[in-house]
């Protein structure tokens, strides 16, 4: 397995995976969930359904629909709260082999601070994956990664209460131009960044004239998306010098060779992770037979090699 360990650079020294494949947050629990389809050591990292300071309900069902291609959801970040999750989820989980990143969001620069400092000395976490793609209060409920100096600011606000723990921000593709959101939180000092969420979608249901979710507007995912992510990825690693994550409609191993050659230095399993549980953890051996085939080194070696 060699050849799929990924050393990723920043500030702090090396972030190390045993390989690239990663199980994006949102979509795998809080990893405990999905032990009983796989070894979760068999994969380079798992990123944590999104974690705010005190438990949220989510939004009211329905709030997922399939899609052709894809899905649409408005969950409305639920989740149990940072303390319950340290309790009761964070010590259930490998401290060997898969990196556990917590991902983070909050409606205002004093919550996000707070969910860094908490989790910068929590035994077990080994980085934190902003969630920039929420309303900020304190700016009218304008989402926090859709103006840069907003994205800047809690970016920074992060990344000051930190601790030794590298700092992903995840982008939204709901914006003009990803490249500005991702250069404001380089410069703000960004350790990464994973491209991309959601984009934003609706459904409706012609027979009943209804919604397909009771917000209307939720956040589409799936294999529908995969152009887009891959064309955010390949605009953002040329664009800032900190590493990107790739996130979007990965299902395969050819999928994850796509977005290394664009530029990414791992990958985010989402939707893959409803259809098929146990999908992600096939991928590392797929992965390693893909390379084989195609006489592919090292993921370093094929990183960014699109002519």
């Amino acid at each position: 397995m060699g050849k799929l360990a990924v050393n990723i650079p920043w500030s702090g020294g090396e972030f190390r995976l045993n390989n690239p494949v990663l199980a994006a947050s949102g979509t795998f629990g809080y990893g405990v969930e999905f032990a009983s389809y796989g070894p979760l050591e068999a994969l380079g990292g798992l990123v944590t359904k999104g974690l705010s300071l005190r438990p949220m309900p989510g939004n009211p069902m329905p709030r997922i629909a399939e899609t052709p291609c894809g899905m649409l959801n408005s969950i409305g970040l639920q989740n149990c709260g940072l303390e319950r999750f340290m309790r009761e989820y964070l010590p259930r989980l490998p401290r060997n082999g898969p990196k556990i990143i917590a991902n983070i969001y909050a409606r205002n620069l004093a919550d996000f601070s707070e969910l860094a400092a908490t989790l910068s000395r929590a035994p077990g976490v080994a980085a934190l994956e902003v969630n920039i793609s929420c309303p900020n209060v304190e700016a009218g409920g304008l989402l926090f990664g859709q103006e840069a100096r907003a994205a800047a600011g809690v970016t920074a606000a992060v990344k000051k209460f930190s601790g030794d723990l590298p700092v992903l921000v995840k982008l939204t593709p709901n914006v003009t131009d990803i490249t500005e959101i991702a250069r404001a939180c380089a410069d703000a000092g960004a350790d990464m960044l994973s491209c991309i969420n959601t984009l934003s979608g609706m459904g409706v249901d012609v027979r009943s004239r209804r919604f397909l979710l009771a917000r209307r507007i939720g956040g589409l995912s799936g294999a529908a998306v995969k152009p887009v992510a891959l064309r955010c990825v390949w605009q953002v690693a040329q664009a800032v010098s900190i590493p990107v994550i790739g996130v979007g409609g990965i299902y395969t191993a050819e999928d994850i060779l796509e977005f290394i050659l664009v530029g990414a230095w791992a990958v985010q399993i989402g939707t893959a992770n409803f259809s098929r549980p146990d999908r992600i953890f096939a991928l590392p051996a797929e992965l390693s037979a893909l390379m084989d085939e195609l006489d592919i080194a090292s993921c370093a070696a094929f990183r960014g090699t699109l002519a």
